[in-house]
């Protein structure tokens, strides 16, 4: 459709300001729960067990660890493949809707394994994958085992693959809480939550809570996001409920009539975010956090780095790291000794006195927060033009079907 003239154009900083209100990044929000804010974001990328914590710390006042892993066992959220065939941690009730919705797109993923699928009907590998993980929830191996055993001359990791695309299963805790260790367990969400998903949705609510926590976006954006397709008919379909604008590029972007717009000039504090944030994985084009110049370095390969934001846009790299002196007593009653826990930075560019000043003030935070030690560091690394130079090392594998 063709842009009309009267399009207010939205700069990138402007777009910046907007989307980092929604994601609760310009100011801490107060007075919300853990899952309020889980919700709100439409669920927290959580490919490895850390980052929902680290997602919340940078977005809720007050937060500890403990209030989502406390939402995980009383399973009031739960940790299932949805967006972009990804794991996320979810409310249980997006748990039993959202991915409804997203069936299509996961069951279509399955075409990638049809080689190893041959021969296997998918109706009865549903049923049969059902009954195993509702009789109690399978560790991986035992599930691929135990299909493998079926289906003999499938590939076994395709049967695992394929159960996980045709099932919403829900990794069952203590898989992702907080400092405590746990392997890949899988039931259903209906098991978990007890109660039955929902008939797959329209998408228009879940197009219009996208806009609520992302917007300004364009129909490409919220395909990124989603990894659905064919959204156009249902942006037109709400274009009398939206606003329109476009950016500097003329694309044509949608956004709620009563979403916050701030003054591109709104200030910005700094935010480590961890591995995988959604602000950096959710729209076709990032330059509304990342500047053209550092394109690719919050990545390297398939891998990526934590990220750091200065002044709404990333501006670096940073990686946590804990050293203990040892253990005290004998027996049971060893305790943990002192520790130091260090958190160093890299930054793209040389900061300003007072940024500098500001990344350690939020760093300390960021410490006393998720890292609760004896003693703290906060060392700022050489500022590098190579990704590769003196990079933090405690990265993670891109987002992956696993």
């Amino acid at each position: 459709m063709a842009l009309k003239a009267d399009h207010p154009v939205l700069g990138t900083r402007a777009l910046n300001r907007a989307t980092l209100e929604r994601q609760l990044l310009l100011r801490r929000a107060t007075g919300v729960s853990a899952k309020d804010v889980v919700g709100h974001l439409v669920g927290l990328q959580a490919q490895n067990v850390k980052p929902p914590y680290f997602q919340l710390a940078a977005r809720l006042a007050g937060f500890v660890p403990e209030d989502l892993s406390g939402l995980m066992e009383s399973r009031e959220v739960a940790r299932l493949v949805t967006m972009r065939s990804t794991i996320h941690t979810h409310t249980a009730d997006d748990c039993l809707t959202l991915r409804p919705l997203l069936q299509d797109a996961r069951e279509k993923e399955l075409r990638l394994f049809r080689t190893g699928l041959a021969g296997v009907d998918l109706d009865h590998l549903t049923a049969y994958s059902r009954d195993l993980v509702e009789e109690r929830p399978r560790p991986v191996k035992e599930l691929r085992d135990a299909l493998a055993a079926r289906w003999p001359d499938a590939d076994p990791s395709a049967l695992a693959v394929a159960a996980r695309g045709l099932l919403p299963l829900v990794q069952t805790t203590p898989r992702g809480l907080w400092g405590r260790a746990g392997q890949v367990t899988l039931t259903t969400a209906e098991k978990w939550f007890g109660r039955p998903s929902e008939p797959a949705p329209a998408p228009d609510d879940t197009v219009l809570r996208y806009l609520g926590a992302f917007g300004p976006a364009s129909v490409k954006d919220m395909q990124v996001w989603s990894g659905l397709t064919r959204l156009r008919a249902v942006f037109e379909r709400l274009r009398p409920r939206l606003l329109t604008f476009r950016d500097e590029y003329g694309v044509e972007l949608f956004d709620l009539p009563d979403a916050p717009r701030p003054d591109g000039d709104t200030p910005a504090p700094p935010r480590f975010l961890p591995e995988f944030d959604n602000l950096l994985l959710s729209h076709a084009d990032r330059s509304r956090v990342v500047p053209p110049a550092y394109k690719g370095r919050a990545s390297h390969g398939n891998i990526a780095h934590r990220a750091l934001l200065i002044d709404g846009f990333l501006a670096g790299i940073w990686r946590v790291e804990e050293s203990r002196a040892g253990t005290a007593g004998r027996g049971t009653s060893r305790r943990a000794a002192p520790s130091r826990t260090t958190l160093t930075v890299q930054l793209f560019a040389r900061p300003t006195r007072q940024q500098r000043a500001d990344v350690a003030e939020e760093g300390e935070r960021l410490l006393t927060t998720m890292a609760p030690a004896d003693a703290y560091d906060i060392r700022f690394a050489d500022v590098s033009t190579d990704p590769t130079d003196q990079a933090p090392t405690d990265q993670a594998q891109s987002p992956t079907s696993r």
